[in-house]
């Protein structure tokens, strides 16, 4: 049975410090189960009670704290598993009781030292127990900084968005308020800063996969609504525009469903790496013609026809739609237009036709 005990303690201690490892040091996507399981295991109360919310803004206020706490639990699980690995090693290669190597091993993990004993086997197990408690939490206060700093960077341009096309994000306002503006020149603009977005978004979210479900600092703002906007802006733009410039917002949509894919593999979302143009879409061709009245109304410029448009239009978006509908499902973003169902069934929310006042003249 101590040999046993030692065993357990061992692979205990080990596989927790492969955890922390790939959570926290490697600088490159490494599936951990652990963490995942964390973050289901804390959110399931927190979309609980969010579901029976009667608005959209309580269920977000809800939703917030849910990755933070996750994030926060998961530091915990790691220290109470190091204790229990390292007791089970006192236990094994020491005469002490389970409950007394449970409790040295606490003394150590986290450098109270009220509870050593004078045995050289132990001392070894206990020096090594002192050294992990410091520094797996160090590795976590040095993590935070990383995490925050990547999501600060995620947030800046959903916000920047929210100036050119209203919230919730929607490709067809997204257009339909450039034109407004006359702003349609800086359109390659943007597109270019999204595809640079998605870059950025894909190589942290997959690092640090609790990103994923950390929520924008307003409720009607989403980063995944953001971008499947973008997506849908420039899926639009080159399905009406043929003869228009085509190289940046073909560059920015394969960036982007490149992005959508690695999050959707790194939360366990299958998908068809390969889809055909003609493949169906959720997207009805009625939904298609609202986004097309809207941006008509603004002055879009459109030398297709919407039923020419719509095939090519849907061949784009058949590479990216089944992916972020999965996604804002599985984060519970804002119902926008265009983003698939939600957990409540209940439909999109509208997005307002912005109203573009000038000073008098005079």
């Amino acid at each position: 049975m101590r040999v046993l005990s030692s065993v357990a303690g061992f692979l205990v201690v080990l596989g927790t410090f492969v955890s922390v490892t790939q959570a926290l040091v490697t600088p490159r996507a490494m599936r951990s189960r652990l963490p995942r399981i964390v973050r289901v295991l804390i959110r399931a109360p927190y979309q609980f009670v969010a579901d029976r919310m009667p608005t959209e803004q309580l269920k977000d206020r809800v939703l917030a704290p849910a990755a933070p706490v996750a994030m926060l639990f998961l530091l915990v699980i790691w220290l109470l598993l190091f204790l229990l690995g390292y007791g089970l090693l006192e236990h094994g290669v020491s005469d002490l009781p389970l409950t007394v190597a449970l409790r040295e091993a606490g003394s150590s993990v986290l450098t109270l030292g009220f509870a050593g004993v004078d045995r050289g086997r132990l001392t070894a197990v206990d020096f090594c127990a002192a050294a992990t408690g410091p520094i797996v939490i160090g590795l976590q206060i040095g993590y935070l900084p990383t995490l925050y700093a990547a999501y600060a960077r995620r947030e800046a341009e959903v916000s920047l968005l929210r100036i050119r096309g209203g919230v919730p994000s929607w490709g067809p306002q997204l257009l339909a308020r450039h034109a407004q503006v006359d702003l349609a020149d800086t359109l390659p603009d943007l597109f270019r800063d999204w595809e640079r977005w998605s870059a950025e978004v894909s190589e942290s979210h997959t690092n640090h996969p609790g990103l994923i479900h950390f929520r924008s600092p307003s409720w009607e703002r989403n980063w995944l609504i953001s971008l499947l906007a973008v997506l849908d802006a420039a899926a639009l733009h080159l399905a009406f525009n043929p003869t228009a410039p085509q190289t940046q917002m073909r560059v920015t949509l394969h960036a982007g469903f490149n992005c959508l894919r690695d999050l959707a593999h790194e939360e366990g979302i299958a998908y068809d790496p390969d889809p055909l143009p003609e493949d169906p879409i959720e997207l009805t061709y009625e939904e298609f013609l609202e986004g097309v009245v809207r941006m008509r109304e603004r002055g879009v410029t459109m030398a297709r026809d919407p039923e020419q448009a719509w095939p090519h239009f849907r061949g784009w978006r058949v590479n990216y739609e089944a992916v972020a509908y999965a996604l804002a499902y599985r984060i519970d973003a804002v119902p926008a237009p265009w983003s698939g169902p939600r957990r409540r069934g209940g439909g999109p929310l509208e997005v307002p036709t912005p109203v573009d006042r000038k000073p008098v003249d005079g």
